[in-house]
């Protein structure tokens, strides 16, 4: 029995290890399929690693480098100052002041525990709405906004900072609100020259006027600073911080004399009132020897401290407007008139045809009888009459030298005349007196002369251009021209900056005087003086006339354009003095006159005499009997 239960025992000891060997056997085929199957996915995230590594670091390596400096550096912008404007005699026009910027940072604001920050917002809200007059509710959702930081208020006067500073110290908030330095535009003389200086936006950017055309300039460029920042945006210490200095605007000094300024926008505004000049007026005065330009003035003009606030007609129905027509009205209100709106001269413009007749010795001041009136002139079907021939004086000039013509504002008598020159000398003095170019004067807006092409005129055409009619200039184009007749025949390019200085350095530097080209001889010239001197003292400038001062000038008047009926009149008036060595051209022009006459001697030339009486002397011009 027990050999047998012996048996049984070894026997049940080789199932059993058979068994484990069986076990064991399995497990490790088991084993190493796992391995194979770890190792071949291993393989294939190595495979992949390798592949995206690639992809960062060769493909897209640029891109994410310069990502991740933008998201580890602050750069902090460091604002130019702007330069200012200055009159010939150093008073300010424009000035930039220190003001600040109220901003906050939503995520900064803290409570000392988190159900308080709702309160906390609705304090913060509550001082800055009343501190800044600002609406409640924006101020609030400015404050839960998830940007990292709200502008609250612009261009803050120094009370109301000190103000914000007071309160947030009352109610201990010390983070989340920010002060920062800016600056804003000042204009100490409100309305004066304000289409000529312009206006400013709320980000320092010229509008209009000098502050536009000039605006490259008097902006400067911006500097910053440049700080490495951790993970959580904290400064790193001991990181290489770059700095980048502002650069200053350029102040300029113009060419205006606030004095004259004052004395023209007097007068002018005067003018425009007693006359009821619906469309108002406009007045330049200019030193021909140099082009500069000392006084530049339209009436209605803005307030350049308020520039979105109309005024006069620019006002008119204001409420009714759409928003893009109450936009297009305050951009008509800043204009410079002077060189953005053509207008038909008139007879003014009988001093041209005048002076190329002299130059081309067609004819020559005082020949008797060298032209004739009979109260107007036949143009195949078109009859042009002569303002003499009209109500109120029923007359006619008959025979007239051309001196008695210019005295006289003989229509007829420049219509011969032009025929006698013809077209294209005509408008080879038309081009060399500048009509046909912009003035560069440095204004922005600048329009041109508007003509018939050359080999379009005909005969009507011809005698309406004799007498400044049918076609456009701009007024500083006719003063400029004037000019040239005044300064010895030679054209000066007008000019309204008279300097630049850099703010940085003081190195100052002088825009020089450009004389353009000789368009008549000096004799002719003289010539020329000389008879709008006989308009002044026995012509159709009579009013224009200053006691003890010689004064040159023209009348003109142009007649509604019968395509535009609500065009109106326009009148003006053109003078030089003194007679020899002239210092001063003046050009008054008013707009749409319906007072008791729509002549130019009766409305424009009062207007400069005024004008000269004061600037004269102003200029130390001595009288001269």
């Amino acid at each position: 029995m027990k050999k047998k239960n012996s048996k049984k025992k070894q026997t049940n000891k080789k199932s059993v290890s058979s068994k484990n060997e069986n076990i064991l056997n399995t497990a490790n085929v088991i084993s190493n399929k796992k391995l194979r199957c770890m190792l071949i996915i291993i393989f294939l995230l190595l495979i992949l690693l390798c592949f995206r590594l690639f992809y960062l670091q060769l493909i897209n390596g640029a891109y994410l480098a310069d990502l991740a400096s933008k998201q580890q550096t602050i750069s902090e912008e460091i604002s130019s100052k702007r330069g200012n404007i200055y009159d010939a005699t150093g008073a300010h026009l424009a000035i930039s002041e220190t003001v600040d910027t109220i901003s906050v940072n939503p995520a900064k604001i803290k409570a000392k525990n988190n159900s308080n920050l709702a309160s906390v917002k609705q304090t913060i809200a509550e001082g800055l709405s009343k501190i800044f007059e600002l609406d409640y509710n924006e101020t609030l959702n400015n404050l839960n906004s998830n940007s990292a930081t709200v502008v609250i208020a612009k261009k803050v006067e120094e009370d109301k900072v000190n103000e914000l500073k007071e309160w947030m110290k009352e109610h201990k908030i010390y983070a989340g609100i920010n002060i920062d330095e800016d600056s804003k535009r000042y204009y100490p003389y409100g309305t004066l020259a304000s289409q000529i200086i312009g206006t400013c936006g709320t980000d320092n950017q010229g509008l209009s006027g000098i502050e536009n055309s000039y605006n490259s300039l008097l902006t400067g460029v911006n500097g910053k600073i440049v700080t490495s920042t951790d993970a959580s945006q904290g400064e790193i210490p001991n990181s290489q911080e770059a700095f980048i200095d502002a650069e200053n605007g350029y102040n300029l000094t113009l060419t205006l004399d606030i004095n004259i300024q004052k004395i023209v926008e007097k007068y002018l505004k005067q003018a425009v009132e007693e006359n009821a000049c619906s469309k108002g007026g406009n007045a330049i005065i200019m030193e021909p020897s140099t082009g500069n330009i000392l006084a530049m003035a339209s009436i209605p003009n803005f307030d350049l401290n308020s520039p979105f606030t109309p005024t006069s007609f620019y006002a008119d129905n204001w409420d009714n407007l759409s928003q893009k027509d109450k936009t297009s009205r305050i951009y008509q209100m800043w204009k410079v008139r002077s060189v953005s709106e053509t207008y038909e001269p008139g007879s003014v413009f009988k001093l041209i045809t005048a002076s190329v007749a002299l130059e081309e010795n067609i004819t020559k001041p005082d020949i008797a009888n060298d032209f004739y009136c009979k109260g107007y002139e036949q143009i195949y079907d078109a009859k042009i009459q002569c303002w003499y021939a009209q109500a109120p004086y029923f007359s006619t000039h008959q025979g007239e030298s051309l001196r008695e013509a210019l005295m006289d504002s003989c229509n007829p008598s420049f219509m011969q005349l032009a025929k006698r020159i013809g077209v294209n000398t005509l408008y080879k003095y038309y081009n060399a007196f500048g009509f046909f170019d912009k003035t560069k004067s440095g204004l922005p807006g600048e329009a041109t002369g508007i003509f018939t092409k050359q080999d379009k005129v005909g005969p009507v055409e011809l005698a309406t251009m004799s007498f400044g009619q049918r076609f456009t200039i701009t007024p500083l184009q006719m003063c400029t021209a004037v000019s040239a007749i005044a300064n010895n025949g030679y054209l000066v390019q007008p000019k309204i900056v008279k300097s630049v200085t850099n703010i940085d350095t003081g190195e100052i530097k002088n825009i020089e005087t450009n004389t353009i080209r000789q368009v008549l001889s000096s004799k002719t010239s003289n010539e020329m003086k000389s008879m709008m001197q006989s308009v002044v003292t026995g012509g159709t400038g009579k009013n224009a006339q200053v006691a003890g001062y010689a004064i040159g000038g023209k009348s003109g008047t142009s007649e509604p354009n019968a395509a535009d009926k609500n065009a109106g009149y326009t009148t003006s008036f053109v003078a030089i003095s003194p007679i020899e060595n002239t210092k001063v051209v003046v050009l008054v022009t008013l707009y749409d006159p319906k007072g008791k006459s729509h002549q130019g001697g009766q409305t424009a030339a009062p207007v400069v005499s005024n004008i000269l009486k004061e600037v004269l002397p102003y200029l130390g011009i001595e009288p001269n009997n």
